[in-house]
């Protein structure tokens, strides 16, 4: 379900705003911003938020008598201890539930796990503290505890968190390295999609190196600034060299139904507890490297 204010609307508080939109009481409006099912503009907000002409609202809201219930699941945990868990995600799972979807994901098989997971972002996104599409494999970092989710989350809004990503994209860029500084917003034209724009954007910066060419295709390493929705395959479109194998974005040339060879390699960020940094590293999975193998 999603809203954009008006100019007529701005002004109001969001959760008055919504129960007009909804039909439903106030205190079930606030009990669904509480759990965490209200972006505004891609975040969380409290129910004393004042909405803004342009404002994007997404309710990624599943009725209370739906329950989220955990699934055991063969999950790839690179390390764990009291405080954090730090899961290597495999190809083509949903990090947390939403709606028509509220199993096979991510959360399910954390809740089947452990017993301590954050609940800062709600019940649908226990222990959540960043995410990566579906389609995108690679290291997530996940808090057990709501002191542990607060630090981390303050490391991904000062960009101290450190992330590397590989990708393997359509064409030959020529440059060695780049630098691509382009807001990201929700495309008008194609509400599931995001596009760079002016309009009701924020900020996104991703800095590419190539590690290899091919002859149709180039290797890169990417590390973000920032961490929007659909942030490196929107970027790389845009600039000319989308992802392959993206369903989505540029090209509509598919080696597979495997899904886009982006890979969240690189993992680094200060403990929560201990302050001590820490960093992680994850091999490309076969899915990627099969894909790879065609264009050497």
């Amino acid at each position: 379900m999603e809203y954009q204010v008006s100019e007529l609307e701005q002004g109001m508080r969001i959760d008055k705003y919504l129960m007009n939109k909804m039909n439903i009481s106030r205190n079930k409006v606030q009990k669904i911003i509480q759990g965490g099912h209200v972006l505004v503009n891609e975040e969380s907000v409290k129910n004393g938020y004042i909405i803004k002409i342009n404002d994007l609202i997404n309710i990624e809201y599943i009725e209370e008598e739906i329950h989220i219930k955990p699934e055991l699941m063969d999950l790839n945990i690179v390390y764990e201890d009291d405080d954090i868990i730090v899961v290597n995600k495999d190809n083509g799972m949903v990090v947390h539930p939403a709606i028509g979807n509220n199993s096979g994901t991510l959360v399910n098989g954390l809740m089947a796990y452990s017993n301590s997971l954050s609940s800062k972002n709600g019940n649908f996104r226990l222990g959540i503290v960043h995410r990566i599409d579906a389609y995108t494999t690679g290291l997530l970092m996940v808090a057990k505890n709501d002191i542990a989710h607060d630090i981390l989350a303050e490391q991904l809004a000062q960009k101290t968190v450190h992330r590397v990503y590989v990708a393997l994209v359509w064409g030959i860029i020529n440059n060695d390295t780049g630098t691509i500084d382009a807001p990201i917003g929700r495309d008008p034209k194609d509400r599931k999609k995001m596009v760079v724009t002016d309009i009701n954007s924020k900020d996104a910066v991703t800095h590419f190196k190539v590690l290899e060419r091919f002859k149709e295709t180039t290797l890169i390493e990417l590390r973000l600034e920032t961490g929007r929705t659909h942030q490196i395959r929107v970027h790389m479109n845009y600039i000319g060299y989308p992802i392959v194998n993206d369903p989505v974005y540029g090209r509509k040339k598919l080696i597979d139904q495997t899904g886009q060879c982006l890979h969240a390699k690189e993992l680094g960020f200060i403990h929560p507890k201990t302050k001590e940094y820490m960093e992680f590293n994850s091999e490309l999975p076969p899915c990627f490297t099969n894909i790879l193998s065609k264009f050497k």
